[in-house]
């Protein structure tokens, strides 16, 4: 059971890699309040649209999109708010944490990650402000990682962007809280998704992992959506420059 946020019913929101894995979870979290939903992704989606439609009774906009690509990026966000109105909640969702050792990064990979990891975050924030600011407010929610806390190894390039996004989220949170536009970073933990699964889960990685966790329960996409769902309503309506954590106490913050 998700609680349901009224204030939610009907707000325009845009997710980035809101077709699958984390980013599926709040694509159907926020229809289920009743929202209208647009997302980006570089994969086909339309079978997940159409699930979609059928399960909730709402259907999203899917528009494909490479988020490094920063003018198509922001066509979409245009594209968004012409069919739903001006985005409310902005949901930087997608990321890549392909694993790297330093030795093999070249500057093209190195750009490469970043412009999925950060740069992507920062144009999307700034294509959303003027359209929150007309409609009175509005909530962007950056997604980090517990990887840069954890001092993992392994992908540094994806921990100092995550890392960064901090920063970001706090700065962003200063300039744009006098017209109401509020900035979080969220920061899950290791959630099972199915390419985690496929690609990186091992049975003595996951049990050392859950051995650092306070709750012993693997985390799933779902466990990701109520947090969000809290930061884009208003019932966090004075929260801002903040970094929630969803890891089932792995980096234990305070």
């Amino acid at each position: 059971m998700t609680a349901t946020y009224p204030d939610l019913n009907g707000a325009s929101v845009f997710i980035t890699g809101g077709g699958s894995g984390i980013g599926a979870a709040l694509t159907e979290g926020f229809l289920r309040q009743g929202a209208r939903v647009a997302f980006v992704q570089r994969s086909d989606a339309s079978a997940f649209v159409d699930e979609m439609a059928e399960t909730t009774g709402n259907r999203p906009l899917f528009i494909q999109c490479d988020i490094t690509d920063v003018p198509v990026l922001q066509a979409a966000i245009k594209q968004a708010a012409a069919a739903h109105g001006p985005i409310t909640t902005l949901v930087n969702n997608a990321a890549n944490d392909k694993r790297h050792a330093t030795a093999d990064v070249t500057e093209d990979f190195y750009t490469w990650m970043m412009d999925i990891n950060l740069k992507a975050y920062f144009f999307t924030a700034q294509a959303v402000v003027a359209g929150m600011k007309a409609a009175g407010g509005g909530s962007i929610i950056n997604f980090s990682s517990i990887s840069y806390m954890m001092g993992n190894a392994g992908y540094p390039l994806y921990t100092a962007a995550n890392s960064a996004i901090n920063g970001l989220s706090r700065s962003l949170a200063r300039e744009f809280g006098p017209d109401r536009i509020r900035v979080n970073a969220l920061a899950p933990g290791w959630v099972l998704t199915q390419k985690q699964k496929d690609l990186w889960v091992t049975p003595e990685g996951l049990a050392a992992h859950l051995d650092r966790q306070c709750l012993k329960d693997t985390l799933a996409p779902e466990d990701i959506v109520g947090g969000v769902l809290f930061l884009a309503s208003n019932s966090s309506k004075m929260m801002t420059g903040q970094a929630m954590v969803i890891d089932g106490g792995v980096a234990v913050t305070g």
